[in-house]
């Protein structure tokens, strides 16, 4: 008797001891450490809520990009009906939706059986059945504005990519972090104008519309769906971009259409020296962004990347010898001879031509010979004159901006280069080489549209703009980013006047390498360039770069075709198009 009383008092003892075992783990967690449970710093209360909330994002509440007439750039909005998984197991009043939206109610029903999360219908809603909906006042039935993103980006590489990054967060935001104002997992930009301007688009609050449910899906505190976003009038912050919507369409669809696979093209305002349309190839591999393509990531923008422009780079030859008297108008150059001095091949043979016609025909030997000429007295004009015309220093918007000191708008922009070896401006034929854009040759597509500009106007140049200003949700400014010139000497009026005639001349002339060009209701002024990137593959980089109309410039262009056969690119064609779209857009 008195062993099975132990055994009883054993066991007693031990339920005991389990019972407050269990009662410690409960003060545990729900009075001790509901913040910070375990060593991995666990929130129980988040995640209790978590648990037993579902929610729907509305708005990520990070900054946007707009165009300069306030326009989204990024999305686009669409009116949806919005429906919540407890409306499976209540009486609604299907009928009445179902005849607002156009749509039979069957499909409205089939959409919410075993729904787990809301509903969204993507046919899209008039703002007047947005009204009729939102008026029955049905709990868990919404018509509301939902922002998609665009299906075709637009300035991809230009606006850059956010993302998830643990790494940046801690190394930039660590203070926010730790005050709970951003969370680990808080998207950061991690390329292009994203990046640049990342610390004025942090999210405060997301906007959601949520409600609580029990563990069977069904609403505990009612069917009461409540909205939860920032109440701050000040942000998010906008970011007002200089880009055109309707001109960024037009870029992005003629390089589509022509199937353009590496380069890109851009266009400037040149009284305001703002970029219209930034568009680069290849598009961003979005699952590995940083993954090479053609020796290069795929976000990097080719139009702030230097690469060898070839004829292009007689402009700033020509620019030279016009500066420094070097010009004779009745003497002629055998453009049947190389630059080397041998005869060219019969089919690319051209005769005796003037300076004039040696521009627009773009005849080698001509610049080859005036650039040896000049490099005697001066072994530094080459690089002068590219420094005057903006070609070699970056020409993006930089200054300071509050606490940010040499804050640039274009983040990972480069210089470009003229030499590598200073030796070789005493060989002649590297200097022949290096007169007509070939050798070491390198500038960005970007300088290379910021000097037609620049010629444009009579030689001034300036910082090339992509964004206006910073707003804050209520419209009001933040930040205007004011004109900035760029540094360093110029040409002078009378070279920018001379210069203007030989660009013109490149289209006007019957023989011009830009005669295509004289059927577009712009007239063009402007220079072809073809560099050779692998002879012995026939690889090149064909460009067209110019300003219109001739005679009263408004716009500035540059398109590149990288890595390409001549024989095949379609830069002249997207450059027409380009003109011709634009001119379209102007008359409508």
């Amino acid at each position: 008797m008195k062993i099975i009383h132990k055994r009883i008092y054993i066991t007693l003892i031990f339920i005991l001891l389990l019972i407050s075992g269990l009662g410690a783990r409960l003060v545990q967690l729900q009075l001790v450490s509901t913040e910070s449970f375990t060593d991995k710093k666990i929130n129980l209360i988040e995640g209790s809520v978590k648990q037993r909330t579902q929610e729907m994002v509305v708005d990520d509440g990070r900054g946007k990009f707009e165009d300069k007439n306030g326009q989204s750039l990024t999305s686009i909005t669409h009116n949806r009906l919005v429906l919540f998984p407890f409306l499976e197991k209540m009486k609604w009043p299907v009928q009445q939706v179902s005849e607002i939206v156009g749509m039979q109610p069957k499909e409205l029903t089939n959409r919410l059986a075993n729904a787990k999360t809301p509903v969204v219908i993507t046919k899209e809603l008039s703002h007047a059945q947005v009204e009729k909906i939102n008026a029955l006042k049905v709990p868990g039935v919404f018509g509301i504005p939902l922002k998609d993103e665009r299906p075709v980006p637009l300035a991809e590489h230009l606006i850059g990519l956010e993302a998830q990054s643990k790494q940046i967060i801690e190394e930039k935001y660590s203070d926010k972090l730790k005050n709970g104002a951003i969370k680990s997992t808080t998207p950061v930009g991690i390329s292009g104008m994203q990046r640049a301007f990342d610390e004025f688009l942090l999210p405060e609050q997301e906007s959601k519309l949520l409600y609580h449910v029990d563990r069977l899906g069904g609403p505990m505190f009612g069917i009461d769906v409540k909205y939860t976003g920032t109440a701050n009038p000040y942000y998010p912050v906008s970011v007002r971009t200089t880009l055109d919507l309707s001109a960024q369409e037009l870029v992005e669809n003629t390089l589509n259409y022509y199937k353009l696979k590496d380069g890109g093209a851009v266009l400037i305002d040149i009284k305001s020296n703002k970029v219209i349309a930034m568009a680069s190839r290849p598009s961003i591999n979005k699952k590995d962004p940083f993954k090479k393509q053609n020796g290069s990531d795929s976000v990097e923008n080719r139009l702030l990347t230097p690469q060898t422009p070839g004829s292009i780079f007689k402009t700033v030859t020509a620019a030279a010898a016009l500066e420094q008297n070097k010009i004779q108008p009745s003497l002629t150059y055998n453009c049947d001879k190389s630059i080397y001095g041998n005869n060219v091949e019969e089919d690319h043979q051209k005769g005796q031509l003037t300076f004039e016609e040696s521009f627009a025909q773009s005849c080698n030997a001509t610049f080859a010979q005036l650039a040896k000429e000049m490099i005697i007295s001066n072994p530094n004009i080459l690089e002068q004159y590219a420094d005057k015309l903006g070609l070699i220093q970056p020409v993006g918007w930089t200054g300071d901006v509050f606490h940010f000191e040499h804050f640039k708008q274009f983040l990972g922009e480069k210089s470009g280069r003229v030499w590598t070896n200073a030796r070789e401006k005493k060989v002649p034929n590297a200097v022949g080489q290096t007169a007509i854009g070939q050798l070491d040759v390198k500038v960005t597509p970007l300088a290379v549209a910021n000097m037609m500009a620049s010629i444009a106007r009579g030689g001034e140049k300036k910082q090339v703009k992509a964004v206006d200003a910073l707003e804050y949700k209520n419209n009001t400014s933040l930040y205007t980013f004011k004109e900035h010139e760029l540094k360093g000497d110029t040409i002078n009026k009378a070279t920018a006047a001379s210069m203007q005639q030989l660009l013109k001349g490149v289209v006007q002339s019957e023989k011009g390498t830009g005669r295509r060009f004289q059927t577009l209701p712009y007239e063009v002024a402007g220079k072809s360039g073809t560099a050779e990137i692998n002879v012995k593959d026939d690889i090149v980089n064909k460009w067209f770069a110019g300003y219109f109309p001739a005679d009263n410039p408004k716009y500035a262009m540059v398109v590149v075709d990288l890595n390409t056969k001549s024989a095949i690119s379609p830069t002249n064609s997207v450059f027409y198009d380009i003109v011709k779209g634009m001119y379209d857009l102007n008359t409508r």
